[in-house]
């Protein structure tokens, strides 16, 4: 039996793995075809035929509503300018409550602090890791407004259920799409499933543009309000004959006209990519079933997961091994990969705490000093941010192991290292638990 890299063997690899490129020639004609036509931005900031923005992005938002099977489609700057475009054309406001996860990136949960509403957490499914209906439902108050729904890792949620419950409740559902395009559930595609959705097009997200977002929705006034929001909205209301002026304060969330171009390269290529990752991962988990204390994502019937990243639930109890003595002897296995040299190994315990605990929600300050919205005098409720607030959130910040060792154009081979790294170091959880007693 081989020893392991951690105690000084021989790695399984040394080879970087091979990088996540998904630009090529096509993308890079679309860009100088951007800067030879002298056009890299046509928005302008009143009320002019020019407030849509320029060619391509007018292409690029036609071409994304078509793929997406949506009515409208516009174009940001990035995801975080999506959810906050999306919270202010919802209508969300001082004294307003949204419900969102605890186990995501903070923008997910930040976006209600920006139109001075209170986030209000609500617990994850344990098997999914996206927001439990169960625990929504506990969390509504006469103040709830929204409902912001992750679709983490690559997977949906439980949509059905939940726009069961905003519907009763006459409650405004967005879905983070950020690290889902293309997923389904039940064959509906997300984005579709609420009553908007948001997309990124950040750099190491399943298609991209470098930075970028999408917001999408069915409904032309949505839509509207999300457009207005992104550019300069109080300078263009009175022209464009806009009336109910709730959160018609603007931004300039503009996307440029390169990014647009590149973008239509890339959305092109979004499904097969997908299904590139969704091969990759079938391939290394048949060689990574059954072992111990090792659990791989489910995924029901009928849904489609996009694996922006492998979640595997780590079970130590089951191994004798802490999570985190598995995982630097799985990186001391494996290489590096190609332009993300300076983060490691890319394999990690956990995917992020609770956001509860960050310092933002713990001293509930966020606007002055007064503690707005928290302790705002239109906020007729209290908020808890305690710990054990989400305890299968707070439970699967402890277990779960993520990697993202199954990303085009990983080969066969490079998942063949990856799966023999794993079964080397579970061949050796003896001596990891050994080891581990020694400290």
């Amino acid at each position: 039996m081989s020893t392991l890299a951690f105690f000084g063997g021989d790695k399984v690899r040394t080879e970087p793995f091979p990088a996540y490129r998904v630009m090529g020639e096509d993308e890079q004609r679309a860009a100088v075809a951007v800067i030879e036509s002298g056009v890299l931005s046509r928005y302008l900031g009143t009320w002019h035929d020019d407030f849509w923005g320029g060619p391509r992005v007018r292409e690029f938002e036609a071409t994304w509503a078509e793929q997406m099977g949506c009515a409208h489609a516009l174009a940001v700057n990035s995801a975080t300018s999506g959810l906050y475009a999306a919270i202010g054309a919802a209508g969300v406001g001082p004294g307003d409550e949204v419900i969102v996860s605890p186990f995501t990136m903070v923008a997910s949960a930040t976006a209600p602090l920006i139109f001075n509403a209170v986030p209000v957490f609500a617990d994850i499914d344990p098997r999914t890791y996206c927001l439990s209906p169960d625990s929504i439902r506990a969390r509504i108050s006469p103040r709830t407004k929204a409902i912001i729904v992750v679709h983490l890792f690559g997977q949906a949620a439980d949509m059905d259920a939940i726009m069961d419950i905003a519907n009763l409740h006459g409650l405004i559902v967005i879905e983070d799409c950020a690290q889902a395009p293309f997923a389904t559930r039940h064959s509906r595609q997300t984005g579709r499933l609420g009553h908007m959705g948001v997309f990124s097009l950040n750099y190491h997200k399943h298609i991209h543009t470098g930075e970028g977002g999408i917001v999408t929705t069915d409904d032309a006034d949505l839509a509207n309000r999300v457009a207005l929001i992104r550019n300069h909205a109080e300078a263009v209301v009175e022209r464009m004959g806009v009336t109910n002026l709730v959160n018609m304060i603007g931004f300039n969330f503009r996307l440029g006209e390169i990014e647009a171009a590149i973008g239509l390269i890339q959305l092109a290529k979004g499904p097969t990519l997908v299904k590139q990752r969704q091969a990759n991962i079938r391939y290394l988990e048949r060689k990574l079933a059954g072992l111990p204390g090792l659990g791989l994502p489910p995924v029901d019937v009928g849904n489609e997961h996009v694996y922006y990243v492998h979640a595997l639930d780590y079970d130590a109890a089951a191994t004798g091994v802490p999570r985190e003595l598995l995982v630097e002897a799985l990186k001391a296995e494996l290489p590096v990969t190609g332009l993300r040299e300076a983060e490691g190994v890319l394999i990690g315990c956990g995917y992020t705490r609770p956001l509860y605990r960050h310092p933002l929600f713990r001293q509930q300050i966020a606007y002055g000093t007064r503690s707005c919205p928290f302790r705002c005098p239109h906020y007729e409720g209290t908020v808890n941010y305690a710990e054990g607030l989400c305890p299968n959130a707070e439970r699967a910040h402890t277990r779960i192991i993520t990697h993202e060792l199954m990303r085009p154009p990983m080969s066969t081979t490079d998942l063949d290292d990856v799966a023999e790294a794993f079964i080397k170091v579970f061949s050796r959880l003896d001596a990891l638990h050994d080891h581990w007693l020694r400290q």
